[in-house]
């Protein structure tokens, strides 16, 4: 699990990745409690969605 999580961190930086979803994917995939409503974004949400399930299929769609 370690070393998936932080490849897949240095995957999305090296992609460009929106940090928000960066963020999002990061607390999700290591079950942290989502941020208040009015702190999150679309990347954010798509990261944290993506995160509770181990994969990076919305990234694409938050590359800088």
């Amino acid at each position: 699990m370690k070393n998936m999580y932080f490849e897949t961190i240095q995957k999305l930086e090296k992609m460009g990745v929106n940090s928000e979803y960066i963020q999002g994917w990061a607390g999700g995939s290591l079950g942290n409690p989502k941020r208040e409503e009015q702190r999150t974004n679309d990347a954010y949400d798509a990261g944290y969605e993506d995160g509770e399930a181990n994969v990076t299929n919305q990234a694409e769609k938050f590359v800088e």
